[in-house]
């Protein structure tokens, strides 16, 4: 027994953020993407249920009940018709942690749809989604990791626009960005932003298209992410500097940022010029889209 999901990045093409209501939480609105680069879970036959943590990013890791990967796990074991035999979960933690590309919220998804498939073909599409906001507000965009549109909390979802594959960048500069003192900072700085949505088309049918659109969105996260952590405005700097860059813009709370090209010649040959100039970062040339299984 062993079966393999991928846990695509996400990355918030644009992020409008409102002040916080009276419950605490944040309202917004948001253009989701997914990268063909992400992390990978494997399921495999065990003793006990457990999870082991490799790849790039693994070092500092808790792979214990707390994980979201657990945590997904043993949601929908208690969902199943039959208990399912020990299985084992095995991540290849190949994202930077932390670094608004929605990498827990993936993980976890691919989580609950490895061992639906595995051990609980019972449970529908609506129940996994129930079960995927409960363990974070991008997790139900991340379960199917399909272009969206989300609202309230991350957890209302409509379909995006037609958008063209999208060829761009993805650069960290390997420093973490939490979520929590982002918003803080936002607040702080009196929420200046608004959940507002801009005026959609029906589709885009290029990156140029896209890019003069999203030109007159924004992420309310960039300018209190880059505050605390000054790397993220270094990386922000450098991309829009440079000539194959289209839109430049962080991703959810940071500390990742992306570029996005006209095609894949511009993609590459930008990424390859970032790798030499900056050794120190995580660059990752990507198409944009999804779904990618």
């Amino acid at each position: 027994m062993s079966s393999t999901a991928f846990a695509a990045a996400k990355v918030n093409l644009f992020l409008h953020v409102g002040a916080p209501t009276d419950d605490g939480f944040h309202p917004l609105c948001s253009l989701m993407a997914f990268a063909d680069v992400g992390d990978r879970l494997t399921l495999r036959a065990g003793e006990a249920l457990g999870l082991s943590i490799g790849g790039a990013f693994a070092e500092g890791l808790d792979p214990g009940e707390d994980n979201l990967v657990m945590r997904a796990a043993r949601a929908l074991i208690a969902e199943a018709a039959d208990p399912p035999p020990p299985f084992r979960l095995a991540l290849t933690k190949d994202l930077p942690v932390a670094s608004g590309l929605g990498g827990g919220s993936s993980d976890a998804g691919a989580a609950l749809r490895l061992v639906r498939d595995a051990f609980a073909p019972e449970v529908d599409d609506a129940r996994l989604e129930a079960i995927a906001a409960a363990l974070g507000s991008d997790g139900p965009a991340c379960l199917w990791a399909r272009p969206v549109l989300a609202e309230g909390r991350g957890e209302r979802l409509r379909p995006a626009p037609h958008l063209p594959t999208l060829d761009a960048v993805l650069v960290n500069p390997k420093v973490a960005s939490p979520t929590g003192p982002v918003y803080r900072a936002y607040d702080a700085a009196g929420a200046p932003g608004a959940a507002d949505w801009p005026d959609l088309p029906e589709a885009f049918e290029t990156a140029e298209e896209l890019a003069g659109f999203l030109a007159l969105c924004r992420n309310d996260l960039e300018a209190p992410a880059a505050a605390l952590a000054p790397a993220i405005a270094d990386v922000l700097e450098t991309l829009r500097g440079e000539p194959e860059t289209l839109l430049a813009r962080v991703s959810g709370s940071g500390a990742t940022c992306f570029a996005l090209c006209a095609g894949d010649i511009e993609a590459e040959g930008l990424a390859e010029r970032l790798e030499q100039m900056r050794p120190g970062w995580w660059v990752k040339r990507c198409r944009l889209g999804g779904p990618w299984d």
